[in-house]
């Protein structure tokens, strides 16, 4: 039972954190239309974000031994639900701001601990990848409520829209309680000859990791995929709204679609990768992305502003787009998993520290760039540049298999 409860408390996190920290889109078009910012200062949002992320989550790795897990989770969503209040009692932009970096703070924290606890609480690599997909998917389910949530309170003439943070105060708030009433055992996160080592040099240890071959290709793998997610999610309100017309509610509510499919195929992404070999799935993945980028992206041409008020008004683009989601879906929650059953135990919480800076990195440069296309070409230019960092991540994938196949090698003896 208490095993069951920390499963859910790891989930509802998740949960949690996706629909603030994805919100993030959403914030970025609200505060175009509602602060009267530009689009180059508004992708500022996805930087004090990740940044935050980076810089805490390596410093939580690091010393994550020392602060023991459960606490650090319990602090974490204490930050979030601080940060869910401080947007609507001040409502602007610079509070928006400083929403993001508290977010971005507390995740560092609860992504570290929760793919460390997945760790401590499953005892084979199948039933590993199964929880993390499991999770993942849950997240994007997080990712897909938050723009409905957020579409149910937007009023063009106002800040209703703001209202939307007590609910996902709410949400945070639940996956404490379930937290607070569920105990971790974290012994054999503590054990062995590295533990003693992160213990003495925390952020020694952490570097030393970063500098295997092959965790070095992992993270830059992780770095450019999340690039990709992000520089797409975070600006697909935007490209809705202003290539292909959408009213800025109906704009956010067809973003989740994509949110949607990947949800979708995290959940199915378990039961493939039970049957199949990770790398062959995932070179079909990217193919299947490149292919529905070159496809679907020149229906957004010459598409005029009209009234669209249903959805039998909106393009076919609109539908079609966020499919890539679930060409996206299994390719990061395989990754780690394949990783983190290589990996002893004890090398978990820093691993994770490295995945989360390298992500939070990923998502602000993926944001930040994104946004200068879009604000100096035009919204389709900027997504079909995604091509690049898809063809970098084909190239970092037969990397990453060949290291793994390399390791696995010598263990054997062979």
């Amino acid at each position: 039972m208490a095993r069951t409860r920390l499963i859910a408390a790891l989930i509802l996190t998740y949960v949690a954190f996706a629909m603030l920290l994805n919100s993030v889109g959403t914030v970025i078009l609200q505060s175009i239309l509602s602060f009267d910012v530009t689009k180059p200062q508004a992708s500022t949002l996805e930087a004090f974000k990740d940044i935050t992320i980076a810089v805490v989550s390596f410093l939580t790795a690091s010393y994550l031994s020392r602060l023991g897990l459960r606490n650090a989770l319990i602090g974490a969503l204490m930050l979030a639900i601080a940060g869910c209040i401080v947007m609507p009692l001040a409502g602007s932009f610079g509070a928006a701001q400083l929403h993001f970096a508290m977010i971005g703070a507390a995740f560092a924290v609860a992504k570290v601990v929760v793919y460390s606890t997945i760790g401590l609480v499953t005892d084979s690599p199948r039933k590993h990848a199964s929880l993390t997909s499991l999770i993942e998917g849950m997240f994007m389910v997080g990712v897909l409520s938050s723009y409905w949530v957020f579409s149910a309170f937007i009023d063009p003439a106002g800040l209703r829209w703001l209202n939307a943070y007590w609910v996902l105060a709410g949400v945070t708030a639940l996956a404490l309680a379930l937290l607070l009433s569920a105990p971790i055992d974290e012994q054999r996160a503590q054990e062995g000859e590295d533990a003693v080592e992160a213990e003495r040099a925390p952020i020694l240890a952490m570097l030393r990791l970063a500098a295997l071959p092959l965790v070095l290709i992992f993270i830059v793998c992780a770095f450019v995929f999340v690039l990709i997610e992000q520089g797409i999610g975070t600006w697909l309100p935007t490209f809705n709204n202003e290539v292909l017309h959408l009213p800025a509610q109906m704009s956010v509510q067809a973003a989740s679609l994509f949110a949607a499919c990947i949800a979708l195929g995290r959940f199915g992404a378990g039961a493939v990768m039970a049957r199949f070999d990770w790398y062959p799935v995932l070179n079909i993945c990217l193919a299947l992305l490149a292919a529905l980028i070159i496809l679907v992206l020149p229906l957004a041409d010459g598409l005029r502003p009209g009234p669209i008020t249903s959805w039998g008004d909106a393009p076919l683009a609109a539908f079609l787009f966020p499919l890539i989601g679930f060409a996206l879906a299994p390719i990061y929650p395989t990754i780690i998993s394949v990783m983190l059953s290589a990996m002893p135990n004890r090398q978990h919480p820093p691993l994770m520290g490295l995945v989360v800076v390298f992500s939070a990195l990923g998502g602000t440069t993926g944001s930040l760039v994104t946004g200068q296309l879009f604000a100096h070409l035009d919204g389709r230019t900027a997504f079909t540049l995604m091509l690049v960092p898809t063809a970098m991540l084909a190239g970092g994938l037969f990397l990453l298999r060949r290291r793994i196949q390399a390791a696995e090698t010598h263990r054997a003896g062979i």
